[in-house]
């Protein structure tokens, strides 16, 4: 699983793929589901399945298929409406990709994430087994957000940035992000000089067009997540590929559809990846320059007496951003104190005195990601 995937007529013959639906492409009119539309989706998945592809599938519209239900107009902003719409609609998603698989003789397992399961190590190390045990049994999981539990102030943020991660985790020669637009435009497909870029080698090169950030009524992204999440997989040497649902059997078929981003750089660690892109920092922690050449440099731990300031709220186990004296950000780690107690270590040794302020590592060079990684 370890070689990447450069060319994008070898889809159909990569060992392990990660798709991406969005709810757009789930629901109908009325925002319930489109159950015809899912069939089709399936079919395509089953056919890669059966020519001995590990699929990994990672769908939106659980909300969306609460909205119908509960009788709302329009997806909810009301985070407590959000949560009562997915954990209806995750049953109906679930139910309904349970049974067009089940007519192919596939068996498909429900994952639910939070970022604590992946910030976390011990939970990082559980949810890296129980994928790929599942590929393992030729099972196809199915994976979503768990927004029945998460709130906007710990969540992935889209399911875009989601597929990206999972793309690592689970060692994926390829990322395919389905959408209801047929690949990435130099502005938007609406406007007449439009013009369809069919193939991605330098992210820097997409800043002198118009690409907005608008999604559809039922989705929570729009085309810049899915041009991020291209960017955090490409980064890892996961090449990805953008294009409209329908298309997804052309692609797997050879042919040139879509938008393709190149992968950029030999494989990286997975957990890294997920450290750096996962989740929003719970607070920050201001470091002088010893610390920050002993982070970036040396690979060391962070310890207290380099600290010079703490920001924020956070609890033992939080992610938070670290910054240099500059005010620069220099990357992100998993702190072992909470903030009130750092705060009362800054400046200490390890075992400082008798009182052993300061008895470890803040954060543990194993659980800091330097952001230039």
């Amino acid at each position: 699983m370890a070689t990447i995937l450069a060319n994008r007529h070898l889809l159909g013959s990569a060992p392990r793929i990660v798709v991406k639906v969005g709810s757009s492409s789930l629901t109908d009119a009325d925002g319930g589901l489109a159950h015809e539309a899912l069939g089709e989706l399936v079919t395509t998945l089953s056919s890669a399945h059966e020519r001995g592809q590990d699929v990994v599938l990672v769908s939106s519209g659980a909300v969306a298929a609460g909205i119908a239900p509960l009788r709302f107009t329009k997806r909810p902003k009301n985070v407590r409406d959000q949560q009562a719409a997915a954990m209806v609609g995750q049953a109906q998603l679930m139910e309904a990709y349970s049974r067009e698989f089940a007519r192919r003789g596939i068996t498909v397992a429900q994952v639910l994430l939070t970022p604590d399961d992946v910030v976390n190590r011990v939970h990082y190390a559980n949810v890296l087994a129980a994928l790929r045990r599942l590929l393992h049994y030729g099972v196809v999981p199915i994976v979503n957000e768990n927004d029945a539990v998460v709130t906007d102030d710990l969540r992935f943020g889209d399911n875009d940035r989601l597929a990206a991660l999972t793309a690592h985790v689970v060692g994926a020669s390829a990322l395919i992000l389905c959408t209801d637009v047929d690949g990435l435009y130099s502005a938007p497909p609406s406007r007449s000089d439009a013009e369809l870029i069919s193939t991605v080698t330098d992210f820097s090169e997409l800043r002198r067009y118009s690409i907005t950030g608008k999604g559809s009524d039922v989705g929570t992204g729009g085309m810049s997540s899915k041009v991020r999440a291209a960017d955090i997989a490409t980064s890892g040497g996961v090449g990805t590929l953008l294009l409209a649902t329908a298309d997804l059997g052309k692609a797997l078929d050879g042919q040139q559809v879509g938008t393709w981003f190149v992968p950029q750089k030999a494989r990286a660690s997975a957990r890294a990846l997920w450290l750096k892109y996962s989740a929003q920092p719970a607070g920050v922690l201001r470091v002088d320059a010893g610390a920050s050449k002993a982070l970036q440099v040396e690979g060391a731990s962070l310890l207290a007496v380099g600290i010079t300031a703490v920001e924020g709220e956070f609890s033992a186990g939080d992610l938070v951003q670290v910054l240099d004296a500059t005010g620069a950000g220099i990357g992100r780690g998993i702190v072992a104190f909470a903030a009130a107690e750092i705060k009362r270590f800054i400046g200490q040794e390890p075992y400082a005195d008798e009182r052993r302020i300061a008895p470890r590592a803040v954060i543990h060079a194993d659980d800091f990601v330097p952001l230039a990684q």
